[in-house]
């Protein structure tokens, strides 16, 4: 069963397609520590049933998918967001 994460944070890329400006993800474990992983990483750990990660959008909890551009490359995204992750961009860079 794959354990579930709160994205918090994200790095963006200088990059202007949605599709494209993710760099990496990241959240505080329970213990207090803090983590992050590299979209492509992410990306992995979802597709391979280890990981889900959801965040935190009008006090409700929206899980985060991996899907495909229309150029064929993969990105995460909450479901709610339609084609862009809007979700995700609107999050704080992190900082760790």
């Amino acid at each position: 069963m794959a354990s579930r994460h709160e994205i918090k944070c994200v790095n963006k890329s200088d990059r202007y397609d949605p599709h494209e400006r993710i760099k990496a993800v990241g959240g505080v474990n329970a213990d207090g520590t803090n983590w992050k992983l590299s979209q492509v990483d992410a990306i992995q750990h979802i597709e391979a049933g280890r990981y889900q990660f959801f965040v935190t959008a009008g006090g409700r909890f929206v899980d985060v998918i991996v899907a495909v551009s229309r150029f064929g490359n993969k990105y995460l995204k909450t479901v709610s967001d339609g084609d862009h992750p809007n979700n995700l961009l609107s999050l704080y860079e992190c900082v760790y």
